[in-house]
């Protein structure tokens, strides 16, 4: 036992008696030492006395889309946490492909009598999906906070990060490094943060670019939410000759990176990518990757707090509370390359080009007008200095 106080004791930066007045319930230690003693016994892996064990004040679930993606674990982390602190039990339900739903999952907590729940990019944020389901929820009295999206027909507390602001920060990263031909890859339009997104990344382009909404729709690619979406995505973008590439997640832009070297391109000196979430570990991928963090912490923290007020009978507003995101500058963006890759050809707007000028050809091609007009020589548009704009495929709706 004089081992074992020993060990938590220097835990806890407190004397050998002070954890023994702590374990024993005697009077004589602050609450704070009190807390340090009792993380000291969790860190070390002791079980607390029956005594100090926390009464837990119910069940919360949280419903996640998937964990294989480490930005769900980290909301699920951060979420646990904070509803421990606050004395609630967090379970974690999480869907599965041909498994269990959204629907079933919270059928599943409901009847375990769960206090409230958090969903996070949840059915909420699919515009095509029966928001019907939440009206039902909230019949039955059981609060909820959701994560990621946003439905003006559901009445409940929103967390979400300003997903417009976040790409409108990619992409001047990439404009400031010289980028022009910057493509966007991200999942399917029908989910509200992808729309949101998009609708950041044109208003960048227009304002940065000086490409129309129609010449922006065709730089953008959409894909799953997984490694394997972002290869082929990002992979369809550089056929047409994009030198930058910004995801709708990390691990897109994993699949990205991928796609890139597939194709004999070096990452970040001939393409440039950037991702969304900063997930754990992102920081440590070959290049280090730049991203778009997504303030998970004070996200998490906040859901939690507009939960416990609609736990505790004083709802927070039924509005959505919308966060910053912040630009992580890495190791996979650089400069745009000064000479057009082979690739570039492909692009419909023809081969970029190396000394100021245009092959000029004779074949049909598609090009996206540069911000300022460049002037035209017999005929034959000339480019800018800068290079050839990043156009889109055509044939592409």
């Amino acid at each position: 036992m004089t081992a074992r106080l020993a060990d938590i004791a220097a835990q806890a930066g407190v004397s050998e008696a002070t954890v023994s007045r702590v374990l024993n319930g005697k009077p004589g230690v602050s609450a704070a030492t009190r807390q340090s003693v009792l993380a000291a016994l969790d860190v070390l892996g002791y079980e607390r006395p029956v005594r100090l064990r926390q009464r837990s004040a119910g069940l919360v679930g949280l419903i996640t889309p998937e964990l294989e993606n480490p930005i769900f674990p980290a909301f699920a982390q951060v979420i646990g946490q904070a509803l421990t602190r606050q004395g609630y039990t967090p379970v974690l339900a999480t869907q599965t492909p041909g498994g269990s739903t959204e629907d079933e999952l919270t059928e599943m907590l409901v009847d375990r009598g769960v206090a409230g729940i958090i969903f996070v990019s949840g059915l909420h944020a699919d515009t095509s999906a029966d928001m019907q389901r939440y009206a039902r929820l909230r019949g039955q009295g059981v609060p909820f906070v959701l994560i990621n999206g946003f439905s003006p027909e559901v009445r409940a507390p929103f967390v979400s990060p300003d997903d417009r602001a976040a790409v409108h920060l990619a992409v001047t990263h990439l404009v400031a490094l010289g980028h022009r031909r910057i493509g966007l890859a991200l999942g399917p339009r029908r989910f509200v943060p992808v729309q949101r997104k998009i609708e950041g990344f044109v208003r960048a382009v227009r304002e940065q670019l000086g490409l129309d909404a129609a010449a922006a729709e065709r730089c953008i690619e959409h894909s799953l939410y997984s490694l394997e979406g972002g290869q082929a995505a990002a992979g369809a973008l550089l056929e047409r000759g994009a030198t930058a590439v910004v995801c709708a997640s990390d691990m897109m832009a994993l699949g990205a990176i991928r796609a890139a070297r597939q194709r004999g391109l070096d990452v970040p000196h001939e393409v440039s990518v950037v991702g969304f979430d900063d997930s754990p570990l992102i920081a440590f991928t070959d290049p280090p990757l730049t991203t778009i963090r997504q303030p998970v912490p004070a996200m998490g923290q906040a859901a939690v707090r507009a939960l416990l007020e609609e736990i505790g009978g004083t709802p927070a507003p039924h509005s959505e509370f919308v966060f910053h995101p912040e630009l992580v500058v890495r190791g996979s963006t650089a400069s745009a390359p000064r000479a057009a890759d082979a690739d570039a050809a492909a692009w419909p707007g023809g081969a970029a080009d190396t000394a100021g000028t245009e092959p000029t050809t004779s074949a049909k091609r598609t090009k996206i007008p540069e911000p300022s007009t460049p002037p035209t020589v017999g005929g034959v548009r000339t480019s800018t200095p800068r290079g050839t704009q990043f156009v889109a495929n055509p044939a592409r709706e």
